[in-house]
């Protein structure tokens, strides 16, 4: 393989959306759903130490837009199978940490490529098993590419850091060397781009994988796997275990040689991963290191300076982009009194005309949730809201044969209020009354969570002390609260929405690395 240089690459670049406006564009992404259809309710076998392999049982992966449809059989890992995984991941690593870092970056490239082959093929599954529309799915696999292209671009450049200082007589150093076994369990919601992140960023820094995934999307996840290894990555390097986390994730995290666990999920998982993490185990040499991004109760504030037609727009797009299932979603708009109802008069219009129906019609700008049992979750706090506030639009589920709910609006909501502190992970949002700036930004940061958040103003003083007061991982001006583009927004929380790790940033290949200082003396 010819030595890669970053010098030699092209600048990084995010992956341009296709449009579906455009004939052909629009006549590929039907055709790549028929294909995908007859592929629908094949089985996928375990990847365990470079062997495909089945488990004692099976389930089954579902399209939530008709839930008689099986999108996939997986096979149902046991602990004894999740262990098996860690040893082999074990003892490939001595073998891929020697890779140079120039071929893992080559295979990355790679990756990016066959996936940029691909796009509608990954397009359709995610439409079929996790209900995404089609400007949905398509911006996902997008990130997927970004996430491979830009990791590449990093790992050459940490490969040759920049020079420590120099002790006089001493020739001194400083390496960057990967840290062992990773555990990655990425979510359902964003199945292929979120999961090619924590894999790649932990395959291209030398570290092998145990992967995970929801159970909601495992086959979104094999089909990745697959890319992979077409892609040239040596399967003892990736371990692949399905199955429900309850039954397989403790073994994955309390295993002596886990190094590091990759999550991203909700609060709760997150919390319980990170203290079994924190538990000393038999034979277990090092503290493990735990990358975690979770909830978020995101508000928008709307300021009495502000574009309301412009912020109208970006808190439907950010409160009901993929049904509201977005850790970044809108679930909180504050708004200054002074311009409260018209903004709420604009939103409802805008809101009821929102198409809602299976993923797969373009027509749709609202897909399904997730699963029945997010469906009941999300009507329970509806029901909640309903006592908590006015509901002003929506409030009920939509009969047909996938899980379909209205988009909702709560007005006049007050801090006190359950829907205004809880994640309800759904197309619910509780809009609230604020006196002026300074107050909307005192109910803003009235949260556990601090994962992203929106300023619509034209006030330049405000703006700055947004920047300075919100407190919140990734904050935007006069835009949408969704949508962080790799390179653009490097991504991550504070306080219960994780642990900051800046996804798609220069600093986050730093967290599957650890640093080597060397110091020679000069004979």
């Amino acid at each position: 393989m010819p030595e890669l240089n970053l010098n030699d690459l092209p600048l990084f670049r995010n992956e341009p959306y296709t449009d579906f406006s455009v004939p052909e564009h629009r006549k590929a992404m039907c055709e790549a759903l028929v294909r995908v259809r007859s592929q629908l309710g094949k089985e996928y076998d375990l990847l365990i130490d470079g062997r495909w392999r089945k488990a004692p049982s099976r389930f089954s992966s579902i399209n939530p837009s008709r839930y008689t449809e099986i999108v996939g059989v997986h096979q149902r890992a046991t602990p004894e199978i999740a262990s098996e995984a860690v040893e082999a991941a074990w003892r490939f690593f001595p073998v891929w940490r020697r890779v140079p870092a120039t071929e893992r970056a080559a295979l990355l490239l790679r990756a990016a490529e066959l996936l940029r082959q691909r796009k509608m093929e990954f397009n359709a599954w995610m439409i079929y098993e996790v209900g995404k529309t089609w400007p949905e799915a398509e911006a996902d696999t997008s990130e997927a590419i970004d996430f491979c292209e830009y990791y590449a671009r990093e790992m050459l450049r940490y490969q040759n850091p920049p020079p420590v200082l120099q002790f006089p007589g001493e020739r001194d150093e400083m390496r960057y060397i990967p840290l062992g076994v990773g555990v990655i369990i990425p979510p359902w919601n964003f199945p292929l781009a979120i999961l090619t992140g924590m894999t790649t960023a932990a395959l291209v820094t030398g570290n092998t994988v145990v992967i995970k995934p929801s159970s909601d999307a495992p086959t979104v996840a094999a089909k990745f796997v697959e890319l992979l290894l077409e892609a040239g990555f040596p399967p003892p390097a990736i371990q692949f275990v399905t199955g429900p986390g309850a039954e397989i994730g403790d073994a994955l995290v309390l295993h002596p040689k886990t190094r590091f666990v990759s999550f991203t999920g909700s609060k709760e998982v997150g919390l319980r991963i990170n203290e079994l993490a924190a538990r000393h185990q038999p034979g277990q040499i090092w503290i493990k290191r735990v990358v975690a991004e979770m909830g978020g109760k995101d508000a928008i504030i709307v300021d009495s300076e502000a574009d309301l037609d412009r912020a109208v727009q970006g808190v439907l797009v950010s409160a009901y982009g993929y049904q509201g299932q977005k850790c970044s979603a809108c679930s909180r708009a504050i708004v200054d009194q002074a311009v409260y109802d018209v903004f709420l008069e604009k939103l409802i219009a805008a809101t009821q005309r929102i198409t809602v129906g299976p993923a797969e019609d373009p027509e749709n700008f609202m897909g399904p949730v997730i699963n029945e049992r997010a469906k009941q979750s999300i009507l329970n706090y509806i029901e909640i809201g309903k006592r908590e506030g006015r509901l002003v639009c929506g409030g009920n589920e939509i009969p047909g044969e996938g899980y379909f709910i209205e988009p909702t609006i709560f007005a006049d909501v007050d801090r006190t209020a359950r829907i205004f502190h809880e994640e309800i992970f759904g197309p619910v949002l509780a809009v609230t009354k604020a006196r002026d700036f300074d107050h909307a930004l005192e109910l803003a940061n009235d949260s556990e969570y601090g994962l992203t958040g929106s300023v619509y103003t034209r006030n330049r003083e405000k703006i700055e002390k947004a920047k300075e007061e919100f407190h919140v991982g990734n904050l935007y001006i006069n835009r949408k609260s969704t949508g962080a583009m790799v390179g653009v927004h490097p991504f991550g929380g504070f306080n219960m929405s994780g642990t900051d790790s800046k996804a798609g940033g220069p600093d986050y290949l730093l967290l599957f690395l650890q640093a080597k200082s060397i110091g020679e003396v000069v004979l």
